[in-house]
């Protein structure tokens, strides 16, 4: 089952900097980190220098931080096993359908008022 957590700060106003195999970086918005059998991941949304990602296209990576020293950077690593992958791509959709649910319920709670 998937746990979203976001560690103490507001995930949606966050970003990191993931540098591809080509050499290139690119800029990420992060959109969750999500446990999956006692494991964390993070979902990120890459965007151009406008702040825009056109094609809706997500990155999942294995996520990891040093909990002795809170101040390092985060670990992200590339998901190589296609089962691990899909497990996480499962909690993906699930972080996101049950996304759709509270905003639907918030719309639901505002048109009452």
């Amino acid at each position: 089952m998937a746990d979203s957590k976001r560690k103490g700060y507001d995930a949606e106003d966050m970003t990191v900097d993931i540098e591809l195999d080509s050499g290139e970086c690119v800029k990420c918005e992060i959109i969750t980190i999500l446990t999956v059998e006692k494991r964390d991941y993070i979902a990120l949304l890459p965007i151009d220098e406008n702040g825009e990602n056109d094609d809706g296209e997500v990155w999942l990576y294995r996520y990891s931080e040093d909990e002795n020293n809170p101040d390092s950077e985060p670990l992200i690593e590339y998901i190589d096993d296609d089962d691990e992958y899909e497990k996480v791509e499962d909690a993906f959709d699930e972080y996101l359908d049950a996304s759709e649910f509270d905003e639907l319920v918030d719309e639901n709670d505002e048109m009452e008022e």
